[in-house]
Parts: structure tokens; C-alpha cells; sequence
């Protein structure tokens, strides 16, 4: 007797993305890869073949009863619900799989770090971007330095000049942001280079720029690009560093962004105030030192981009975008540069494979999930808020008190007659009212800060004046000629008979005059003073801590700020200045380092940069505030920095400790 199962069939089924399952049919059933033997459908038989078991029962009787009514064979849902469960089984596992794997990740990149050691790579990548920040320190200073001699040249108004400010603010802001989202995506080196080069660029157009329009522009781009390079820097360097070295040598990295203002400082202090250095094409293209002062501001991050081509990719950006072999190679040359440098070649580095997470699709500015708590995050965020707008007040705050006391010795001349005088010498914040001036001659003289309101001048000449800040208000002109002269500033007066031949363009105050010094000395001052706390946060924020840092430094500047109350000269505020920078700074590089271990790497720049965007724009707010009431009183923003400082340092001290926790 045939028999019915003649043709044994092997049949192997394979399953996406996972591992086999195979089964064989033999007589009797089906045997799975398990072992257990199950029941399979009827296989197709030859035509009159019997088996014993049928042998004398009628065909009809043989056929499933549900066949024609499309209902599935018992025996099929049992095999679709065995092949189900064994698939989630499967996918099971291989979720247990890569939770272990991601969990082990960051434990295991930090004994990669430890194995590969602290040494000459880390000196080398600490120097080139401590370059970029030196950078961002610079640039934080140029426009403040460069506007009082930019504009004798394009002739800039205060407003101006507060736009000017407000707009490179924003600009950094801006890129803050953008390049700290973009370094997660694209790679903490590759944007570190975009942002030096835009930098680069723009600030070397904008020395040769000769409209304001132009100069703003330039300065916006290169705030856009600069801006960023404090959330990459940051991130870059502690992607390199073990768990005990991160608070001690991300503190050291901080001191390049004092070292920035003191180079900014001490070079605007030894060439703009000479101002007549340089040169000029007629009146339509001048070169003078501020100019110069900008080209030597280029050359921190000019390094510093020299050096980041030379420097290698983070290893830890490499593992999260699943670059494994990129990560390795790397990973290596960390270890034999550290421990040929240290005088054992001999060394060979151990790590043969790398687990890497399963990547994914993260939003751009997506840091809610994974990031540490609610309260840790919103406390990081609003401190750095805080801390960051005072900052911005002690220069205005001086230039306020220089403002006051300028107008202090203000000259009035109310009702006087001058005639047939010639005036050969200079005329300097002076207010003249309802004055007549017959058959005077002004020349070769400057006119600064000077308003003639309500007045007569008849039969004058002016030749070869240099003037700024002047104003011609409400008077009449009569016969009057004006040569070569910068006087343009007139606003409803009535002008008859009058003469204008050869006028200058732009502002033309006398380039030999010196610059007021006081500013860059301050300046110079405020950053030397941020060295002692540098010092001291690196040395024990290993040691004692972020949180008591952070707390303990916020709390001393209240104090600081408080004092400003008492402060009624520029010496006195000079000197809170000092004191508040070197007992905050403290707690700024605390923010850095905190800010650094409480987000995971993949979202890390992205965070930063918010933060930093944070920075910015609590200067912006600091200084509208200052200006909306430093006219009326200056208790109300102290107080507001003073409790603002009190509040954050409190909150600081709750916040959970980080320095031993595992860069996620």
C-alpha cells in the first residue's frame, strides 16, 4: 500500500529582522524547532490513495466540513497562534537586548576614558578649544570698544549705537541655538568649524566696512556664528574626559573666556585710543586703529580653526549615530597618544568591540525626555537666567555715571551777542540760547556735544569745522557760508542767503584726540578679577561639589550687588564690579559643568545651546531694564539682581549632585 505521505516536504520559514524558526514534515505531523510534535493540515494526496485508518470510508466523509464555508482549520490556529507567540518571544528578547546594550553604553564608554587616560591628547584638545572660547570672549567685547572711535567715521548716533548692541545679542543668542541643535545632528567637530569660519569672515568684512548699515550686517553674521561655539566647546571637551577629571578641567577650559577679555581689553587699550593711525582714501574710505583692533581680535579664532581640523571627531557623537569603527579608530588614538607621551608604547589599547545603541530619530529641540527631572532642568535653566544679567549692567552703569557727570559741567549761554569775533578755539558741551552772532568767523576749530537753540547768526563764515554731536535748532541763517565743514545737523531753522560749498561727509573729529581710556581699563580690570575664582572653582569643584558651588557663589554675589546701593562714584562701582566677577564666576562654571552631566549625549548640545540662548537673552532683558530705569532710580534693578541671586542660590542647594554620575 502507497504510502500517502510519500512526499516529505522540508520546509524552512524564516522570520524578518530576527532569528530562523524551521520545522520538517514527516508522518504523523509536524516536528518544531522547540521539539514538539503538532498536528499539520492534510497534504494533498494521489487520486484512490487510502491509509488504514480511512481505508472503506467515503470520500465526503474525509473533507473538513468547514472547508467550503472558508472557515480555518482548528489545526491552523493553532499553528498562527504557536508562530505569534514565538515571535514575541523573540521580539522580546531582542528589546531586553538593546535596553542592556543602551544601559551599558555610557558605563562602558567611561572605562574606555579611564583605560585611555588623562593626558597629552586632552592638553592638546583643551588648548585648541579653549581657543574658540577665547574667541567668544573677544568678540563679546569688540563692538563696546570699537564704538567710540567708529563713530567719528560713520557718524553713529547713540540710538544707533544701542541697536548696534542689542542686534549682535541677538545674534548670539540665535546661534546658541541653532549650532547647539545642529551639533548633535551634524557632529560636534564639523560645526565648530562652521562656526569659526562664519565668524572669521564676517568679522574680518566688517573691519573694512564704511556705512553703518554695512557694519551692522557683518557684526550680526559674525554674532550668528561666534555665538555658537560655547554650547560645541563645551560639549565637544566633555566627551573626552572621565568622570573625576570633568569639574576640575571644564573649570580650567572656563578661564579662556577670561583670558578672551583680557586680550580684547588690553589690545583695545593699546591701539584705538590712538586714533590717528591709519589712513584714509579722501573722505569715502578711512582706515583707522579700531579697525585695526578688529584684525587682531581675528587671531583666537583663527587658532583655534587651525587647530580643530587637526582634532578628531567626538567618539562618543560617533557611537550615538551607530559609526562604531569611526569611534574606535579614535577611541585608539586617545589611548597610544596618551601613554606613548606618558612613556609606555608598550600599551596596546584592549577594546575589540564597542556596543552600540539602537539609534533614533530625536526632535530638534526635543530635551524634555530623559534629561533628569522636571525640577532639575527647570532650576538649571532659570539659574543661568539669573546669573547672567547682571553682567551686562556695570559698564552701562559707569558710562551712566561718566554721562551724568559730563552733563554736570554742561556751559549755558543764555541771550548773548558776539560780533566780529573770531573763535580759533574749540567749542564743547555748551548750550547757547536765543545768542546773536554778526559778521563771526568760526574756523579750523571742533564743535562737540554743542546746541545752539532760538539763535541769530548774520554775515558769518565757517571753514573747516569738525563737528559731532552739534545741533543747529529753530535758528535763523542769514548770508552765511559754510566751507569744508561737518556741520549738517540742522532742525527747522531758516536759512536765507546761505552757502554750502565743499561739505565734509561722515563725523570729523580731530583723529589725534584721545579716547577715553577709562572703559578699556575697567574692561581689563573686571576680567583679571574672574582669575581668582576660576582658580578656586577648579580646585574644588571635584572636591565639594557643583551644587555647593554653584549655591555658595550665588549667594556671595547677592551680597555683592546689595553693596552697589552704596556705591556713588565710579571707583566704588569699579571695584563691586571686580569683586561681584570674581565671586560669581564660580558659580558660572558650575552651570557649565551641571549643565554638561544632566542631559544625554545625543541631546546634549541642543540643551546647552538653549541654555546659552537663555544667557543671551537675559542680557538682552538685563539691559532694557537698566535703561528703562537708571534714568528714575537705580534701587529697582538692583533689587531685582539681588533677589533674582538669593532665590537661585537657594533653589541651587536642593538641586541633586552630578559629579559622580555617568555622562548618559
Amino acid at each position: 500500500m502507497e504510502d500517502p505521505y510519500q512526499n516529505n516536504v522540508n520546509q524552512q520559514y524564516t522570520e524578518g529582522g530576527g532569528g530562523e524558526y524551521t520545522y520538517t514534515q514527516q508522518e504523523g505531523g509536524v516536528v518544531g524547532q522547540d521539539g514538539y510534535p503538532c498536528q499539520t493540515d492534510y497534504p494533498p494526496q494521489e487520486e484512490d490513495a487510502r491509509s488504514d485508518a480511512t481505508e472503506g470510508a467515503d470520500d465526503d466523509e474525509q473533507m473538513y466540513e468547514g472547508e467550503y464555508q472558508g472557515i480555518p482549520h482548528p489545526d491552523e490556529i493553532k499553528e498562527a497562534r504557536r508562530a505569534a507567540r514565538i515571535e514575541a518571544r523573540r521580539k522580546a528578547r531582542q528589546a531586553a537586548q538593546e535596553e542592556v546594550e543602551e544601559e551599558n553604553l555610557p558605563e562602558q564608554y567611561e572605562n574606555i576614558m579611564e583605560d585611555c587616560g588623562h593626558g597629552r591628547f586632552q592638553w592638546m584638545l583643551f588648548v585648541v578649544l579653549g581657543l574658540a572660547l577665547m574667541a567668544d570672549g573677544v568678540d563679546g567685547f569688540v563692538v563696546g570698544f570699537v564704538m567710540p572711535s567708529a563713530e567719528k567715521d560713520m557718524c553713529i548716533s547713540n540710538a544707533d549705537k544701542g541697536l548696534l548692541g542689542l542686534l549682535v545679542y541677538v545674534a548670539m543668542m540665535v546661534g546658541a541655538l541653532v549650532w547647539g541643535g545642529l551639533c548633535d545632528k551634524m557632529g560636534r567637530r564639523k560645526c565648530l568649524i562652521y562656526v569659526l569660519s562664519i565668524d572669521l569672515v564676517f568679522s574680518f568684512l566688517s573691519c573694512f566696512a564704511q556705512s553703518y548699515g554695512f557694519f551692522v550686517f557683518f557684526r550680526f553674521c559674525s554674532g550668528f556664528g561666534i555665538g555658537g561655539s560655547i554650547p560645541i566647546v563645551y560639549t565637544y571637551f566633555t566627551e573626552f574626559l572621565q568622570m573625576d577629571k570633568r569639574g576640575e578641567h571644564l573649570s580650567w577650559l572656563c578661564m579662556f573666556w577670561m583670558l578672551g577679555g583680557l586680550y580684547a581689553s588690553f589690545s583695545a587699550w593699546g591701539i584705538i585710543p590712538h586714533y590717528g593711525w591709519g589712513f584714509s582714501l579722501g573722505s569715502e574710505f578711512q582706515m583707522h586703529s579700531w579697525r585695526l583692533f578688529i584684525l587682531v581680535c581675528l587671531f583666537p579664532a583663527l587658532a583655534a580653526l587651525v587647530g580643530v581640523v587637526f582634532m578628531p571627531e567626538s567618539p562618543r557623537f560617533l557611537l550615538e549615530s551607530a559609526r562604531h569603527d569611526e569611534a574606535w579608530m579614535i577611541l585608539r588614538q586617545v589611548h597610544d597618544t596618551n601613554w606613548k607621551a606618558k612613556g609606555e608604547p608598550e600599551r596596546v589599547f584592549t577594546v575589540t568591540n564597542i556596543k552600540t545603541p539602537q539609534t533614533q530619530e530625536d526632535e530638534f529641540i526635543e530635551i524634555q525626555s530623559d534629561t533628569g527631572t522636571a525640577f532639575q532642568r527647570w532650576s538649571v535653566r532659570h539659574m543661568t537666567m539669573l546669573y547672567h544679567g547682571l553682567g551686562v549692567w556695570f559698564p552701562d552703569m559707569i558710562k551712566y555715571m561718566q554721562y551724568e557727570e559730563y552733563e554736570s559741567k554742561v556751559k549755558v549761554f543764555h541771550r548773548e551777542r558776539v560780533e566780529r569775533f573770531h573763535f580759533n578755539f574749540s567749542l564743547v558741551n555748551q548750550v547757547h540760547r536765543e545768542g546773536e552772532y554778526i559778521h563771526d568767523k568760526f574756523a579750523n576749530i571742533e564743535i562737540k556735544s554743542v546746541q545752539f537753540r532760538d539763535s541769530l547768526f548774520e554775515n558769518c563764515y565757517f571753514e573747516d569745522v569738525k563737528s559731532t554731536n552739534t545741533f543747529f535748532e529753530n535758528c535763523t541763517i542769514k548770508d552765511t557760508v559754510f566751507y569744508n565743514t561737518g556741520i549738517e545737523k540742522f532742525k527747522d531753522c531758516r536759512m536765507e542767503n546761505t552757502t554750502f560749498l565743499h561739505p565734509k561727509k561722515g563725523c570729523h573729529l580731530n583723529f589725534l584726540e584721545e579716547n577715553d581710556i577709562v572703559i578699556y581699563m575697567v574692561s581689563f580690570l573686571g576680567s583679571l578679577a574672574v582669575l581668582p575664582g576660576n582658580i578656586i572653582s577648579a580646585l574644588f569643584m571635584d572636591k565639594i561639589g557643583r551644587i555647593r558651588i554653584i549655591g555658595g557663589s550665588m549667594l556671595a554675589s547677592s551680597a555683592c550687588t546689595f553693596l552697589l546701593l552704596l556705591s556713588f562714584s565710579q571707583g566704588a562701582v569699579i571695584c563691586w564690579q571686580c569683586l561681584f566677577y570674581g565671586v560669581s564666576v564660580a558659580a558660572w562654571n558650575g552651570l557649565q559643568v551641571i549643565s554638561v552631566e544632566l542631559y544625554p549625549s545625543a541631546k546634549r548640545g541642543t540643551a546647552f545651546g538653549i541654555l546659552n540662548g537663555i544667557c543671551k537673552f537675559a542680557a538682552i532683558v538685563a539691559s532694557l531694564i537698566f535703561a528703562a530705569f537708571i534714568g528714575v532710580t537705580k534701587i529697582i534693578p538692583i533689587f531685582m539682581a539681588f533677589s533674582a541671586l538669593v532665590c537661585g542660590g537657594l533653589v541651587a542647594l536642593k538641586l541633586p549632585e552630578t559629579r559622580e554620575k555617568i555622562l548618559s
